[in-house]
């Protein structure tokens, strides 16, 4: 949505000012382009001075318009430094390149970090999802899902807080996002206020082109005295030996432009994306509760579901989120002194976006790295052992690496707001295979 904000301030003026300008617009169409250019290049991450960038624009377009509106003289570079030095203090352009400065860079910041935020929450997710199973998660879950088959009791299900003890134990590491992952959903849901509210992004990135159109309006009509003021600090150039009497060189106008204003549509969107936010909160939390439900948890009764050993009633508590609350899980054997660092890594890559929101939502700018996403493969869990409902097996620790979080590439893809559409993929698809190949060997 806010590219096509961009997008279409840019197609309004390539339509509307060759017409207007003439050669005021077509000599000087690179500097339009490179504006729209850097625009989107700060939008998209890549680390640029967007005050400096607005700054240069304005620069540049001063110098070629100037050189447009005096061709009877010969106007060096050197000249042209002069000019820019005493005509900045005359506002040449009004208003306008100050006034857009302080609404655009309040309205980029904020559209960018907002961006920025989704893509940073997606790509956690992803991350975290390639995250290896332990032998002793591996052995829990085919536990839970094989056992009863070799009972004899293949139409019983697992009870749900059996259930719950085991994907809480495999899934304790990823728990412990739920602290960061809640920060940066309320961040994004202040700054989703701001963009729809006191920095106006709808307003300010869809009508540049006006503001622009506007300040080359206040340059032609304040011309002469604007002129006679450069003369009087860098002094008169020489006459061009070049007859120039183009009357299209000397064209004035003015823009007819009008803003078609959109701020429903954005509402909508900002209202829909909150209301996900607010549903991703306790995402990882509820997990557990969602694996269960949908993919394994007997809706029987409590005496009449799988408990482990045998049919009947499951007697321990549900164990609480988190690593720390595993130390006495019955169903997986967790060691709560070694952490995942892939999913400590994300914590911390949670901190930071959630930092640079409440920078964002200030109107303070953020840096982003320029970097491609790095790849990591998935990987998957051994297969089930012979005395898999015996002896526990012995603690294999991790050798993952830890990964670090780049900003990634603007894909279009975000956080979908359905938990069963993002479940981890490695969990996910190892309790899909043993359920199905139950099935089929005890039909």
């Amino acid at each position: 949505y806010f590219q096509d904000l961009l997008n279409k301030s840019e197609k309004a003026l390539y339509d509307a000012f060759p017409s207007v300008y003439g050669e005021l617009y077509t000599q000087n169409m690179k500097v339009f382009k490179d504006l729209y250019s850097e625009l989107r290049r700060y939008y998209r991450g890549s680390n640029i001075n967007l005050e400096e960038a607005l700054n240069e624009f304005w620069t540049h377009l001063l110098e070629r318009l100037f050189k447009l509106m005096n061709p009877q003289y010969h106007i060096t570079d050197e000249y042209l430094d002069c000019m820019v030095k005493h005509a900045e203090q005359h506002k040449p352009f009004g208003e306008v390149p100050r006034d857009l400065k302080v609404k655009a860079t309040r309205a980029f910041i904020a559209a960018r970090s907002y961006a920025q935020g989704f893509l940073v929450g997606s790509d956690v997710v992803k991350k975290v999802s390639q995250v290896s199973l332990s032998h002793e998660c591996t052995r829990a879950i085919m536990k839970l899902m094989y056992c009863p088959h070799c009972r004899g009791m293949s139409s019983v299900k697992p009870c749900n807080n059996y259930c719950l003890n085991v994907v809480k134990g495999c899934l304790a590491n990823q728990a412990d996002l739920n602290t960061e992952w809640k920060y940066l959903m309320d961040s994004l849901i202040v700054v989703a206020d701001r963009i729809d509210g006191p920095y106006n992004v709808d307003t300010v990135i869809g009508t540049i082109h006006m503001r622009i159109a506007e300040a080359i309006s206040n340059l032609q009509e304040n011309k002469d005295s604007i002129t006679a003021k450069v003369f009087q600090g860098c002094g008169n150039p020489k006459i061009s030996t070049k007859s120039s009497s183009s009357e299209d060189k000397k064209r004035r106008g003015k823009v007819a432009l009008e803003a078609k204003s959109s701020a429903q549509a954005l509402e909508m969107l900002v209202l829909d994306a909150k209301g996900n936010l607010t549903a991703l909160k306790t995402y990882w939390i509820t997990l557990p509760s969602s694996l269960c439900k949908k993919v394994m948890a007997s809706s029987a009764a409590d005496d009449k579901c799988w408990n482990g050993m045998t049919k009947g009633s499951y007697l321990p508590e549900v164990m609480g989120d988190g690593l720390a609350n595993q130390i006495n899980n019955p169903e997986v054997e967790v060691d709560i002194t070694k952490p995942d660092m892939t999913i400590r890594q994300q914590i911390m890559q949670l901190k930071i976006m959630t930092n640079r929101l409440g920078n964002a939502n200030i109107g303070n700018d953020v840096d982003f790295q320029d970097a491609s996403d790095d790849m990591s493969g998935s990987g998957s869990g051994d297969s089930c052992p012979d005395d898999v409902c015996g002896k526990r097996l012995s603690k294999s620790p991790s050798t993952r690496q830890p990964e670090t979080h780049a900003i990634p590439k603007q894909s279009g893809h975000g956080i979908n707001g359905a938990s069963s559409r993002s479940l981890p993929s490695a969990f996910l698809l190892l309790l899909s295979v043993a359920f199905i190949a139950a099935q089929h060997l005890w039909r």
